[in-house]
C-alpha cells in the first residue's frame, strides 16, 4: 500500500458496502465503482487499496469471518451446522464468486486457499482427530468429502445446506471405518 494510511473507519465502510451490493446485485455485478458509490468514498482510495475486486471482497470475507461466532469445534455436526449456516447468504455468494475467479488467477487461488479455505480445513480436521477418526482414516480425503458436499450444495443448490445436512454429514462420516 503507497500513500497515506488507511482509515479504518472507511476501509469498514467500503467492506460494507462490497458485501451489500454482492448480495444485493450478486458478486459478478459488484464494480469497485459502484462500491465507491456506496460506501461514499472515492475510487482512487479503493484502487489505492485494492487492485481488484477480488482483493476487495477477499478482505471483507477474512473479516467477516473473523468476526463471525467461531464455529464449534467440540464435535463435527456443531461445527458444520455453524460452518454451513455462515456459508448460507452472502459469504457462499462471495466466497463461491472469488472460487469461479480463481480458477483462472492462480495468485488469488493461493490468497483465498491462505486466507480461507486453509484454515477451515485445518479446523474441521482438527475436529475429526479429536472424534476419534476412524482407524486408518485419510483425514484430508474426509475433509475433501465433507467439504465436497458443501460446495456441491453451494454451487448447484439442489439441496438445502443447512442443520440437518449437518447431522447427516457427522452421522455418516462417524460411520465410516
Amino acid at each position: 500500500m503507497v500513500g497515506r494510511p488507511r482509515s479504518e473507519e472507511a476501509r469498514r465502510a467500503i467492506l460494507r458496502a462490497a458485501l451489500r451490493l454482492c448480495e444485493r446485485d450478486g458478486y459478478p455485478n459488484v464494480t469497485l465503482k459502484g462500491v465507491a458509490e456506496e460506501a461514499g468514498t472515492g475510487r482512487q482510495t479503493l484502487y489505492r487499496w485494492w487492485d481488484t475486486k477480488a482483493d476487495l471482497l477477499l478482505e471483507a470475507m477474512t473479516d467477516l469471518v473473523a468476526g463471525a461466532r467461531a464455529p464449534s469445534e467440540d464435535d463435527l455436526e456443531t461445527f458444520l451446522s455453524d460452518t454451513f449456516a455462515l456459508a448460507d447468504g452472502v459469504v457462499g455468494s462471495v466466497v463461491a464468486g472469488l472460487m469461479a475467479e480463481a480458477q483462472s488467477d492462480p495468485a488469488l487461488s493461493d490468497r483465498l486457499r491462505e486466507r480461507l479455505i486453509g484454515p477451515r480445513r485445518a479446523a474441521l480436521r482438527g475436529v475429526l482427530e479429536r472424534m476419534p477418526p476412524p482407524p486408518g482414516a485419510d483425514l484430508d480425503l474426509l475433509v475433501d468429502m465433507v467439504f465436497g458436499v458443501m460446495w456441491y450444495r453451494l454451487l448447484n443448490r439442489h439441496a438445502p445446506l443447512d442443520a440437518a445436512a449437518a447431522r447427516d454429514i457427522a452421522a455418516l462420516v462417524r460411520r465410516i471405518g
